[in-house]
């Protein structure tokens, strides 16, 4: 896959998946565009690569206008956006509101709102390449933090929405859903996450080499651990059977009856 040249945005730049992704990208010929909240974080990594930092928040109607609006100028037009930012918040339904509208705001929000900018020039020029960094969460569930399984699971619809609409007027859409990933947000996760991501996780550079793959072939679910798709197919075709399993696991991992 040729990407000499691609204007392209790579959201949660900063750190982690992100970070590697656009150096990736850069080392590809991609001209790139680095955004993290922290502006220090934007900063290093441009200066890396030789990209355009453009920190700020990636998720309000706002941060993503002006962020697409610098790019675009910067970049003579946007070929490629990369909405990796994303947060991860534990709990059930007893979450804070503000735990919940956070992981909304991030996980699925920032998404609709980039292809709302872009999709207008995108569909004029009949070209254009979204891909978002959804996890497996958003194909399965993740036990101890339902904020983040129901906005990744919105996530993952949205980009097939946005797939089966308008990929006949050429506009690709992938979802890259990787288990663990050894990164900050790992790290952060607490003990449940660690207990289930961190046995399989695996580093960010992995992740970018199945998402280069799979931009290389177009397809839709990107899995940068492959026996997903297993468990996804387990899930869809003997649903109970699937949750007696996930039970089991919730019940090893907590250790006091499934309570988080």
């Amino acid at each position: 896959m040729d990407l000499t040249g691609t204007g392209t945005v790579v959201t949660g730049a900063g750190n982690g998946i992100g970070a590697t992704l656009a150096r990736r990208l850069a080392e590809a010929g991609a001209e790139v565009v680095v955004n993290d909240l922290d502006a220090g974080a934007a900063e290093a990594v441009a200066t890396e690569i030789g990209g355009l930092a453009v920190p700020g928040d990636a998720a309000s109607e706002d941060g993503v206008t002006a962020l697409i609006a610098e790019a675009a100028a910067h970049l003579n037009g946007i070929d490629l956006y990369v909405a990796n930012a994303g947060v991860g918040t534990s709990g059930g339904p007893e979450a804070p509101e503000a735990d919940w509208d956070l992981a909304w705001q991030v996980n699925v929000m920032a998404h609709v709102r980039a292809t709302r900018e872009l999709l207008p020039g995108w569909l004029e020029r009949g070209r254009g390449h979204f891909v978002s960094t959804v996890s497996a969460a958003g194909l399965l569930t993740m036990l101890g933090s339902a904020p983040y399984s129901v906005t990744k699971h919105a996530a993952l619809s949205f980009g097939e929405w946005l797939s089966a609409t308008y990929g006949d007027r050429g506009v690709t859409v992938q979802c890259v859903c990787p288990m663990g990933v050894r990164t900050n947000l790992l790290e952060q996760s607490g003990d449940t996450g660690k207990a289930i991501l961190a046995p399989e996780a695996i580093t960010p550079e992995e992740v970018a080499d199945a998402v280069m793959a799979g931009m290389a072939d177009g397809r839709f679910l990107i899995l940068p651990h492959p026996h997903v798709a297993d468990h996804y197919t387990a899930r869809a075709t003997d649903t109970d059977t699937w949750l007696a399993g996930m039970r089991r696991l919730q019940n090893k991992v907590f250790g006091d009856g499934g309570k988080t």
